[in-house]
């Protein structure tokens, strides 16, 4: 009886080492991305440019629905709406316009990336330079390219692509 209560215990202790996981470092927050679409405009800009994507199962990110399929707005910019905080009393603005959209994972089909010119503080057309990134395993530039928005309400597709189940990129156009 007294080895069956020794043989119960180690098991426990070894159960219990095995289900403890590694604690995280203060600060490190892990994060996973396959693909990152970003959406910049001229700095100092004051317009208000929005991203939108779709994914192959026809969800879509935007302003406001952040999150959908493996797909996350990361970055939602206001031009310069927001821009501005006070550190120490003084006013800092900061002055990059970018939107941010993160595909955490390879969902295989075609991917659509629209630009939307929301909102005008000065009336002028905008360009926007738009790139997709393939992150894993290496850093590569899929695509750069740029798209001009005339005026408020206009809306153009900024770039078209595929992902294959290896997640390789093919059929890219706008």
């Amino acid at each position: 009886l007294f080895n069956m209560l020794i043989a119960f215990v180690f098991c426990f202790i070894i159960a219990l080492l095995a289900m403890n996981p590694k604690a995280l470092k203060a600060g490190d927050i892990p994060a996973k991305a396959e693909f990152i679409i970003t959406v910049s405009w001229p700095d100092n800009n004051p317009n208000d440019l929005d991203t939108w994507v779709q994914d192959p199962a026809g969800d879509l990110v935007w302003f406001r629905a952040r999150e959908a399929g493996l797909m996350h707005l990361d970055r939602d910019d206001r031009g310069l709406a927001n821009d501005t905080i006070v550190v120490n009393g003084k006013q800092i603005v900061n002055p990059l316009n970018q939107e941010v959209v993160t595909l955490r994972g390879i969902a295989p089909g075609e991917y659509t990336v629209n630009i939307q010119y929301y909102e005008t503080k000065n009336g002028e057309p905008v360009e926007a330079t738009v790139s997709l990134v393939k992150v894993n395993p290496r850093a590569e530039v899929v695509y750069y390219g740029t798209a001009t928005l005339a005026r408020k309400g206009d809306e153009a597709t900024a770039l078209r692509f595929t992902v294959l189940p290896d997640g390789t990129v093919n059929n890219i156009n706008t």
